[in-house]
């Protein structure tokens, strides 16, 4: 049985999930059962939540750990763009029953493409290990498998190139945050824009650094983009938002106003470790 996502706003300080905006969605849609929380209005259970740490930058946890413990809802982190980046001194990966990294090209770390799954649970960590190998019996020359099983192991190549990437990442680190400081630095004084700067609570890996529009400029983002790539400057905008994608237009939603917002006024700049020279 596959999920059915349903979407939620993003806040401001974090561009990602609003925990308290969350909150007040749920004490109006949702229903405690004995068996958990289910949706009102389509009688669905409400299973988990999936806050995604937008390029780096950590959600607000301690609030959205309390809205998952009233609600009785399990947490999945994706952590695929915030290797590295901590929420209070901790990890992020390390708040959710699961998480996931991502090690695609375009990450900190790269092993050429793929991820890893985390978690705490030694019983779910088992059936991770076996699902992504293909939920194969162990034996000494039969093929037999007792559930649908994928070929998700990473080559050993591939292991290997990002075992040696996690040594640098701390340099990695280093690197985007001076990057991000001079971005700050640099656009401090231009009116109508800001690079957006992580919260006090948190240190982000600065994976992508943002200028973010002030929103009576918001009509100018396609403009700047445009310019800057003529340039040869490869900003970019957000990504499409998912309520806006065929997949997903008809899945429920709350009302999206902050997240249409930001994605109006964000540019992504140019943020490789390589930019920057320490």
């Amino acid at each position: 049985m596959w999920a059915i996502p349903h979407l939620v706003d993003s806040e401001e300080k974090t561009l990602g999930l609003d925990p308290y905006k969350l909150d007040n969605y749920l004490d109006k849609i949702s229903q405690q059962q004995n068996e958990g929380c289910f949706n009102q209005k389509t009688g669905r259970k409400i299973k988990a939540v999936v806050p995604m740490h937008t390029f780096g930058h950590p959600v607000d946890m301690e609030p959205l750990v309390e809205v998952c413990r009233k609600y009785r809802l399990e947490l999945i982190e994706d952590g695929a763009e915030s290797i590295g980046s901590q929420y209070k001194g901790l990890h992020m990966g390390s708040w959710g029953r699961a998480s996931i990294l991502s090690f695609n090209g375009n990450k900190i770390i790269t092993t050429g493409g793929g991820g890893a799954i985390l978690t705490n649970d030694e019983s779910l960590a088992r059936l991770a290990r076996h699902l992504t190998t293909q939920a194969k019996i162990p034996h000494k020359w039969a093929f037999n498998h007792d559930m649908v099983g994928y070929n998700y192991r990473m080559p050993n190549i591939n292991a290997a190139l990002g075992c040696a990437q996690l040594e640098q990442l701390p340099d990695f680190l280093e690197r985007k945050r001076a990057l991000a400081a001079r971005y700050q630095a640099a656009f401090a004084e231009i009116e109508g824009v800001e690079i957006f700067k992580e919260s006090g609570y948190a240190r982000s890996n600065y994976w992508l650094n943002v200028l973010l529009l002030n929103k009576k400029y918001s009509a100018e983002r396609d403009n700047l983009l445009e310019l800057t790539n003529n340039q040869g400057i490869m900003t970019r905008p957000a990504w499409t938002l998912m309520h806006r994608l065929p997949m997903y237009k008809d899945c429920p939603h709350m009302d999206l106003s902050m997240a249409e917002c930001l994605e109006s006024r964000i540019i992504n700049l140019p943020s490789s470790a390589s930019l920057v020279h320490i």
